[in-house]
């Protein structure tokens, strides 16, 4: 995840849009749990949920339909250690599983509170012609790289799904049933994008995907801060959207309150999945490894965000102040299960992100000019160097310890 940072191509310039006061959030101390950066593992079977994806992946029949430009998403998906998980997940070698945590999140799952939520209607169609400009185009980025994650998310929980089946069936079919929620996303999200007359091939995205391998311990990190920092995202647009109903500009926002506990429950599940292996949560490199995690989600959500304040002001949010409200929030999440997280509500965090910001404009900069290969190379490696520099001292600041392995019995409940 760390090594996307800079990785994303840069929207062009857009013109500010006018809005209004934007608002100001303030951050109580919060009890709520809850991406977005996915991960995905090789194989795919065919099931009623895979099925469910279809609909993401098939192109709209209207002639007028053009297909996306797939290399412009440069998506990032994962693999893993599939026997590690199994034996991870084996309940005759690991005696320390709750199989009572995991039966009480299964019926969870198994309760489908959103299979009849995504539903459309006219509204989305209308909302996407009104919309012109800058803010059409950024708007459709923001769809296509959404439904890219959450299909990310659907390959490699269908594959845990089914290599765990033997081993855990409990296991096994919550990650089938998310499998089935990452779809019922991605499907709604391609569907908004027929809307303004695209078609994102998600068949072209699985066979030409690059792979990264992760560890299991190291994907249950990532993943967890994916889904919760994802809850944040979600219920903070939709809460500032319900108060501020001016910057309503396409329905999908209002779908977003129901959505944002599918997000909730998935971090949930791989907060369980981490209690259930103590050794990932309890010793020296654990605190590092969380440590790196939080800062590689949170600064990538910075850098991208702020290369697309288009789009936030579009719907009247300040970019930089929506980011860390989701990222304090979520640290205060994270901080329930990670040993340790950082220090992002110390004002030197935020000085330290908006440094990067500027490093990371000066990097797209210098690839952005006609310059040889070898001269933009040599203009960009003291910019690299100074980036490295900014999240090492971030790393290093003073980080606060937290987490805890010794929890409440499991009492499944809904967060807003």
């Amino acid at each position: 995840m760390a090594a996307e940072m800079a990785l994303v191509k840069p929207i062009s310039k857009f013109s500010t849009i006018a809005t209004t006061t934007k608002p100001r959030f303030s951050y109580p101390k919060a009890t709520c749990t809850s991406l977005s950066t996915r991960f995905c593992t090789i194989k795919m079977s065919a099931t009623s949920e895979q099925a469910a994806a279809a609909t993401a992946q098939k192109p709209s029949k209207k002639s007028n339909k053009t297909a996306i430009k797939e290399t412009l998403l440069t998506p990032r998906f994962y693999t893993t250690d599939f026997d590690e998980m199994e034996t991870l997940f084996n309940a005759e070698i690991n005696k320390k599983l709750n199989q009572a945590e995991f039966e009480a999140l299964l019926q969870e799952f198994k309760t489908d509170y959103n299979q009849t939520h995504f539903v459309r209607n006219k509204e989305f169609k209308e909302a996407a012609d009104k919309m012109q400009g800058p803010l059409r185009q950024i708007f459709v980025e923001f769809l296509e790289r959404s439904c890219t994650a959450e299909f990310s998310g659907f390959l490699l929980y269908k594959e845990l799904g089914r290599r765990l089946k033997k081993t855990n069936p409990v296991v096994a079919e919550i990650f089938s049933l998310m499998s089935r929620d990452e779809a019922r996303h991605a499907g709604f999200l391609n569907k908004g994008l027929s809307d303004f007359n695209y078609a994102l091939d998600l068949g072209f995205l699985t066979k030409a995907r690059k792979y990264t391998f992760f560890k299991p311990k190291f994907i249950f990190y990532a993943t967890y801060l994916s889904e919760k920092i994802g809850y944040w995202r979600y219920i903070t647009i939709y809460r500032h959207l319900k108060a501020n109903p001016e910057f309503q500009c396409y329905p999908i926002f209002k779908y977003f309150e129901n959505w944002c506990q599918d997000e909730n429950r998935h971090g949930d599940f791989f907060s369980a999945l981490m209690k259930a292996q103590p050794q990932f949560l309890n010793d020296w490199k654990a605190k590092l490894w969380a440590r790196f995690f939080c800062l590689s989600v949170y600064v990538t959500m910075y850098l991208n965000d702020c290369q697309r304040t288009a789009f936030y002001e579009g719907i009247g949010l300040d970019t930089k102040e929506f980011d860390m409200h989701v990222i304090i929030e979520t640290n205060r999440t994270t901080a329930r299960i990670f040993p340790a997280v950082l220090d992002v509500e110390n004002p030197e965090f935020k000085r330290r992100l908006d440094r990067m910001v500027e490093i990371n404009e000066r990097l797209l900069a210098a690839g952005a000019t006609d310059d040889i290969p070898l001269v933009k190379n040599l203009k960009r490696i003291p910019l690299i160097a100074a980036l490295a520099s900014e999240l090492l001292a971030t790393y290093l600041m003073p980080p606060v310890d937290s987490g805890s392995v010794d929890f409440a019995e499991f009492e499944p409940e809904l967060v807003y």
